[in-house]
């Protein structure tokens, strides 16, 4: 009986079955990194809405006042191109902190339409990262006294 043509056979055997192996660790790895990135990005946008709402419902409790909104979330007032606004910085995990440490950006930038004693305060809030690629952006109003 021939022993080599044997051995050499189960070795080509066991090859194949490696490089099956191979082939489907690959795939499963790719769809592990694929899925981990996904899950970053759904993350990210997740507590960009959160904190947008968060900016939405307090530019409507303050009746569109910029500078106190920005006060209660713990941001800053700015003038951007003649207008109010507030703005919030972001660190990576989502909490409000100093722009030297901020990864993300809450701005808010109202506006006045009066209507009689009442005005509609419009304001277009937006949320972006620190590098500036924009995750969400929206308008919102609010109900406050003419000036």
């Amino acid at each position: 009986m021939n022993y080599r043509s044997k051995s050499t056979l189960f070795l080509m055997e066991q090859l194949i079955v490696v490089a099956i192996f191979a082939i489907c660790a690959a795939a499963c790895v790719r769809i592990l990194t694929a899925s981990y990135f996904m899950a970053t990005e759904t993350r990210q946008m997740n507590n960009a809405i959160r904190a947008a709402e968060n900016g939405a419902e307090c530019y409507k409790a303050v009746f569109g006042d910029v500078g106190k909104m920005a006060e209660i979330l713990g941001g800053r007032y700015e003038t951007i191109d003649g207008a109010g606004a507030a703005v919030v910085f972001y660190d990576r995990d989502w909490y409000v902190c100093a722009e030297s440490d901020a990864h993300y950006i809450l701005r808010l930038v109202s506006g006045i339409d009066e209507d009689g004693l009442l005005a509609v305060l419009p304001g277009e809030l937006s949320v972006e990262k620190l590098t500036g690629e924009e995750i969400l952006t929206f308008s919102v109003a609010a109900r406050g006294i003419a000036g």
